[in-house]
């Protein structure tokens, strides 16, 4: 359930900030849809490191925990 939420909030900020922040800026400036394509860009981006990141953290914890249980059971074997 952490990782599905922590997968969705990486999905979710940065594209909801993307969408406030680039509609904003392209009324402001009259440059429709240019800063909300950029900006939506840049949110996929941030996405897919945040997304790459959280993997690997989970991953490296799920390869501790395997190399823990080899442990224990080869001591558990040797007694």
């Amino acid at each position: 359930m952490v990782v599905f939420a922590e997968v969705t909030g990486w999905i979710a900020a940065p594209i909801i900030g993307a969408l406030y922040l680039g509609r904003y800026l392209d009324k402001v400036n009259d440059s429709e849809p240019w800063y909300f394509l950029s900006l939506t860009g840049v949110a996929f981006v941030i996405s897919t490191i945040g997304i790459t990141i959280t993997a690997g953290k989970y991953i490296s914890q799920i390869e501790k925990e395997n190399k823990l249980i080899i442990k224990n059971k080869k001591e558990t074997d040797k007694k």
